[in-house]
């Protein structure tokens, strides 16, 4: 009991000492691995993904990629600025690549390394529906979004052990294992993950709107999405992602903040969209 005691304390000091602060939500959130550390480790392996892939350059799509990726990075720090968060980027390496490759998919990587593969873009079908995708996924970078997650999963399998050290009986043990491993994947850390994309969702609005694209494109993006998918995904609950419906229900809810955020910014009008 004793032993167990000094764990739990031992945790709690440790979250309490490892928090940093979200600047778009203003909440303290897990920081048990710090930039100084996550960023490096990122740009490393980001460029072994390119290394290892058929990059595309020098196409007008992969210039695409790139100016879209600019400006959401300057709405970022325009945001930012103007609430209070200077130099919060000034660790980022802001990097923009088009992978040729049948994938549809896209993200960013802590500290601004951004990959797009080339199977995403028909359901991008635009410029604007490009600028929906960055927005969301530079928003996780900026929300430290994977470095919660990886904080997460320290105190998960912290507990994890803390379980198996403290439980003598062999019986109990592997109840507790059993238990334990649905419970916090179910219960904590699947709708965990849920509420950052929640997150990234409407921070990802505000960028674009900013960037000038308009916000209200991103939910006939994720009707895309959702055709895409064939209606083929597992229940929200057991997914690390809100449901198509769910989402796009939230981003047609969200899209007149947004829009009334990029008018603080001086945006009175979005860019025209045009298929490419």
């Amino acid at each position: 009991m004793k032993f167990k005691n000094i764990v739990i304390a031992s945790c709690t000091i440790s979250l309490f000492l490892s928090c940093a602060t979200n600047p778009f939500t203003g909440k303290q959130t897990m920081a048990l691995v710090p930039n100084s550390q996550l960023f490096p480790t990122a740009f490393a392996q980001y460029n072994q993904v390119l290394a290892e892939s058929n990059v595309e350059t020098g196409t007008a799509r992969a210039e695409m990629i790139t100016r879209v990726g600019q400006r959401i990075a300057i709405a970022a720090e325009r945001w930012l600025n103007a609430n209070g968060h200077q130099g919060y980027l000034n660790d980022y390496k802001w990097e923009y690549n088009l992978i040729n490759d049948p994938t549809v998919n896209a993200w960013c990587m802590p500290g601004g390394k951004i990959v797009f593969y080339t199977g995403i873009l028909p359901i991008a079908q635009s410029e604007t529906g490009v600028a929906a995708i960055m927005g969301h996924e530079v928003a996780h970078a900026l929300a430290n979004h994977g470095q919660q997650r990886m904080s997460a999963a320290y105190v998960q399998q912290g507990i994890a052990i803390a379980g198996n050290v403290a439980i003598n009986n062999d019986k109990d043990r592997d109840t507790f294992n059993q238990y334990y491993g649905i419970g916090s994947t179910v219960g904590v850390m699947l709708p965990f993950s849920r509420s950052h994309e929640t997150e990234a969702d409407k921070i990802g609005l505000y960028l674009m709107g900013i960037a000038g694209y308009n916000p209200a494109e991103a939910s006939k993006l994720w009707e895309r999405m959702k055709a895409n998918s064939g209606g083929e995904a597992p229940p929200e609950i057991l997914s690390t992602h809100p449901s198509n419906d769910s989402r796009i229900a939230n981003l047609k809810a969200l899209a007149p903040q947004a829009i009334a955020e990029a008018k603080k910014f001086g945006v009175q009008s979005f860019r025209a969209i045009t298929p490419y």
